[in-house]
């Protein structure tokens, strides 16, 4: 598995363990790291992609919402909602990341730990974000307070 995929993967697990339990990002991404072999160039990704989607879940969610407003935040599968924070968190905050990578990498996470019908709902969420050109009205998002979530 390449480096940033196995890097994303651990992020997804790590906030997978945040949607279940009370445990901050640092505490679930260095139980995750431990058992994981994370080369020091995908743990710096990892914990940066991780703690920048984790800071700003509120945010993330609220643009979820707007780009699939039939399907509520709490009723998306853990595993696509997480897969979409971190895609959307990528897009819109990473300009490392070219938004095909990014949309690649998530359908991909999709197709390795959601459902049959998950690589689908995440590649038309995203797909929307990108062929809608919201990125710039999300933007403003960056400049809105955020609360940090526990």
């Amino acid at each position: 598995m390449k480096a940033r995929r196995q890097a994303r993967a651990t992020v997804l697990q790590c906030l997978y363990e945040l949607d279940f339990t009370t445990h901050a990002f640092h505490q679930a991404f260095h139980h995750r790291a431990q058992e994981q072999a994370l080369l020091a160039k995908g743990r710096e990704f990892a914990y940066s992609l991780g703690q920048g989607v984790a800071d700003n879940r509120v945010i993330l969610d609220e643009i979820i919402s707007d780009l699939a407003p039939e399907w509520p935040i709490d009723q998306i599968a853990s595993v696509d909602r997480n897969i979409l924070r971190i895609a959307v968190y990528e897009l819109l905050f990473d300009t490392d990341t070219p938004p095909k990578v990014a949309i690649n990498e998530a359908v991909e996470l999709a197709k390795k730990f959601g459902s049959d019908s998950s690589p689908r709902f995440v590649n038309g969420v995203l797909g929307s974000l990108a062929t809608k050109q919201q990125a710039q009205f999300y933007l403003n998002f960056q400049e809105q307070p955020v609360k940090q979530v526990d």
